[in-house]
């Protein structure tokens, strides 16, 4: 099978430099492309017409070139057809290249971490973005503040204040990445600071204990249980910073208790130390109103971490860090070659909070991960009685606990073999449990799919 050049651009393939005719270089230039291998054979070339008017020359020149390469036999033509190439250069065959097996379609993806990709607000987005293009300054386009846009900053600010009780302003809040990019810059100022341990929660997101040990501080486990972070456990270690998902801990699903919630801020204040807390999903909480972040309790020992990747999508690249006002210089000096993401995608998230479309995007995507969590979690209680879940208050996946006699490592390969995603709990935790558990997003699946992911799950259960 051939591959069709017929979009190539002419002028750039050809060079027509040296001495001689112009239909003589014109032929030269052509005979070097097919024996170099940048023209196949059986590749068309262009009708005479197009590549004289391309070539700024007389349509003659191209049909003497073309004459003399088919009188060469590098060129063949037939009434009615383009004309291609007839001669390729003798090459020794290439070896056989290793098969490896296929990657398995995924059909249903239960994996966590995911929003509704295909409920994407398109048009709006893209509303916003022309906005931005249209109405951008020339200034706006120059090199940009490595903490971010100030529109967007303080778009963030008023956004964080009113629905996550925040308390902060456009001067602490920096523009990043994501979660895992404002983590890495966090502790490298901690790490500035003098604050060489950390502790993060077990089991957790390994990306965020990675982020901890990339910029420096020794990392210290504190285990998880039904209230949340064990803080008592914390305070016997010499961290004297915690990475925390307070409203919604991942992947556990707990919410961190009124009581763990104080006992948290009064160790910060007791060993001199800060609370970063992961908002995690923290926007999506079915059965009661979302509770407020920690960082409003004491915003001079809270830095707080959050990304739209979890409501809108992870391909925008866009997150915030709103960090103690005393650490803001700490915090410049510790990132000093940090970018932030780029300048027209910020303003264009500034518009579509500005506007109310992300506040609008949030309620019909909790209406839709309500009805969609309360499909999945009736499905399994008929599919999968022996199953029991918990973590369903929030978020966008469910735990399934399961008998201690099931495999869930294998589970999980044999359903990747059928096309099914999932994640075990034991991916998460430092060392395995004993009880086993999987994890089963509900954010990136069709309502209509869940019933035949769930009948696969049974099919794949191993144990």
């Amino acid at each position: 099978m051939t591959v069709s050049r017929t979009n190539f651009a002419w002028a750039t393939l050809i060079d027509l430099g040296g001495r001689g005719r112009l239909h003589d270089r014109l032929a030269r230039a052509l005979r070097t492309a097919i024996r170099d291998g940048k023209l196949a054979e059986g590749d068309a070339v262009p009708p005479s017409r197009a590549l004289a008017e391309e070539l700024g020359c007389s349509r003659w020149v191209v049909t003497e070139a073309y004459a003399q390469l088919v009188a060469e036999g590098y060129l063949a033509g037939r009434v009615g057809s383009a004309t291609r190439v007839s001669w390729s250069p003798e090459t020794p065959p290439r070896p056989r290249a290793r098969r490896t097996p296929a990657r398995p379609r995924t059909r249903y993806d239960l994996a966590p971490g995911l929003p509704d990709l295909r409920a994407f607000p398109r048009r709006r987005w893209a509303d916003a973005v022309r906005s931005v293009i249209g109405s951008a300054v020339h200034y706006d386009l120059d090199l940009p503040d490595p903490a971010g846009h100030e529109v967007l900053r303080t778009t963030l600010a008023h956004y964080l204040r009113r629905s996550r009780g925040a308390d902060t302003d456009d001067s602490s809040v920096f523009v990043c990445a994501g979660v895992t990019d404002g983590l890495v810059r966090t502790c490298r100022a901690l790490h500035a600071l003098g604050i060489t341990d950390v502790a993060v929660e077990d089991p957790g997101w390994p990306r965020l204990r990675d982020a901890v040990t990339t910029a420096g501080p020794r990392v210290h486990f504190v285990p998880v249980d039904d209230e949340g972070l064990r803080v008592d456990d914390l305070a016997r270690t010499p961290a004297r910073a915690v990475v925390v998902g307070a409203a919604h801990q991942f992947p556990t699903g707990t919410v961190l208790s009124p009581a763990r919630r104080a006992g948290l801020v009064r160790w910060a204040r007791e060993v001199d130390g800060f609370v970063v807390e992961d908002d995690y999903d923290a926007e999506f909480r079915y059965d009661h109103r979302p509770v407020a972040a920690v960082q409003g309790m004491d915003p001079g020992r809270v830095f707080l971490l959050g990304t739209v990747s979890k409501t809108l999508s992870p391909a925008l690249g866009l997150g915030w860090l709103v960090a103690p006002p005393a650490t803001v210089p700490a915090l410049r000096a510790a990132n000093p070659v940090t970018a932030a993401p780029p300048v027209l995608d910020q303003l264009a998230l500034a518009t579509f909070i500005g506007r109310g479309w992300y506040d609008a995007h949030l309620r019909a995507s909790r209406r839709r991960f309500r009805t969609r969590r309360d499909l999945l979690l009736t499905t399994l209680a008929t599919e999968l009685p022996r199953g029991r879940t918990s973590g369903t208050a929030a978020g966008l996946h469910v735990l399934l606990h399961l008998p201690q006699d099931v495999d869930t490592r294998a589970t999980v390969r044999a359903a990747a073999s059928a096309g099914l995603r999932l994640a075990d709990l034991d991916d998460y935790r430092v060392k395995p449990a004993p009880d086993r558990a999987l994890l089963l997003g509900y954010g990136n699946i069709g309502d209509t799919e869940i019933p035949a992911a769930v009948a696969l799950l049974r099919e794949s259960l191993i144990g």
